[in-house]
């Protein structure tokens, strides 16, 4: 039989009405957890040391010190790499946040493309099992020590590192968290934080946009796409988009786009030849990859940019240099994380699109709402692009 030495407790020899049922000499419960030993009586007299031969679970009984208190929420996880299929529904463990650091309860989730990339072993994630997910919005529920700036209920929004939105309560670095303003409701935010900073770092950094370039975004109705159409308008492009459904032009003319191509009834680089008179465009913005690449570069002017930013059809085939050379052509493949690496970039950048947001210059567009244990089925939707604008998870146990 296991024995549990617990040190100093109350002497029932000296003072014999402290004697209550066995279990209350040892474990006074308070709230959640025990009171801590400090609060037992300071008379040294009224203490003495034993050991408890009774099994007792062990679980259930928190140390007086240093201890770190853990929360179990439910989370989609990934053990190996596949289809929706691998991505579980299941109970994680979720402990307090450490210096610098804030544990968010997540009320909106977004679903992105990269999530799919992950799961399938295309972008490799740092452990196995893993839970998903880039972008999230959700309410402070604790924060570490010696952290100003942040406080229990604030609402705040993140996209990129770490990975891991999808689960009821994540831990996240403080500086990588931003406020969301009360003009901008979670599920909205939750919906933009990724694909938004996206767009805005292609529309203001990798390629920077003005008034009378023309531009050709691929995927026009999608997460991205709609508001690359959208922020690309604003600034006094010509915007030619790319789709696959008369469904899609609809939305893609009404967020911004001059010319819609569907690209499943003629040929997309011959209609750009014919709308630019030839001239081709100042940049293509591509999350296409592998089925529209080479003929992304055919599009482009001289001293275009051809920006990769995905890859949903694959990565595109190897590229020689000639075929840049050819129109003295600028090729980048960029990331968020690359665009945002300090807090005042993330700052400035999230700032920017929330006053867009805000202002109505950019439109969201949350057109699929899904249960967060319906990750799965999500993505299965994404995957076969059955989708228009963004798509968002909510939490179980929010609703």
């Amino acid at each position: 039989m296991g024995c549990l030495r617990l040190g100093l407790v109350p002497n029932y020899h000296h003072n014999p009405s402290l004697l209550n049922s066995r279990s209350s000499l040892i474990l006074h419960k308070y709230k959640t957890g025990f009171l801590p030993c400090s609060s037992f009586p300071s008379n040294k007299n009224l203490f003495r040391l034993i050991t408890i031969t009774n099994p007792i679970k062990l679980n259930k009984v928190r140390a007086c010190s240093n201890s770190t208190e853990k929360t179990m929420v439910k989370a989609i996880r990934v053990h190996e790499f596949g289809g929706p299929e691998v991505l579980k529904w299941e109970d994680v463990e979720v402990g307090e946040p450490k210096e610098g650091e804030i544990r968010v309860k997540n009320k909106a989730i977004g679903l992105n493309f990269i999530d799919i990339y992950f799961r399938k072993g295309v972008y490799k994630s740092p452990t196995m099992p893993y839970t998903p997910g880039m972008e999230a919005v959700g309410e402070v529920v604790a924060v570490g020590p010696g952290l100003t700036g942040r406080k229990v209920g604030d609402l705040v929004a993140y996209a990129g590192s770490p990975m891991g939105s999808y689960a009821e309560e994540q831990i996240l670095p403080a500086d990588r968290a931003v406020p969301v303003p009360p003009s901008v409701d979670p599920i909205t935010a939750a919906s933009i934080m990724l694909k938004g900073l996206t767009a805005q770092y292609l529309v203001r950094s990798s390629f920077k946009v003005e008034a009378g370039h023309t531009v050709l975004v691929h995927a026009a109705a999608g997460g991205v796409g709609s508001l690359l159409c959208q922020w690309a308008n604003a600034l006094g492009a010509t915007v030619i988009g790319t789709v696959s459904t008369e469904e899609k032009a609809a939305q893609a003319r009404e967020d911004g786009c001059h010319h819609v191509i569907i690209y499943k009834e003629e040929d997309f680089v011959s209609r750009v030849k014919d709308i630019t008179a030839g001239q081709g465009v100042e940049v293509v913005y591509d999350s296409v990859g592998k089925d529209t690449f080479q003929g992304s570069l055919e599009c482009l002017k001289l001293r275009g940019y051809m920006v990769l930013f995905g890859q949903s059809s694959g990565s595109p085939d190897p590229v020689p240099l000639s075929a840049i050379a050819a129109k003295s052509l600028f090729l980048t493949r960029p990331t968020l994380m690359h665009y945002t690496i300090t807090r005042d970039e993330l700052l400035e950048a999230a700032g920017e699109l929330f006053a867009n947001v805000a202002s109505g210059v950019l439109r969201v567009r949350v057109n699929h709402k899904f249960l967060l244990s319906q990750a799965a089925e999500a993505q299965t939707a994404l995957e076969n692009r059955q989708t228009t604008g963004s798509v968002v998870l909510i939490p179980d146990a929010s609703l």
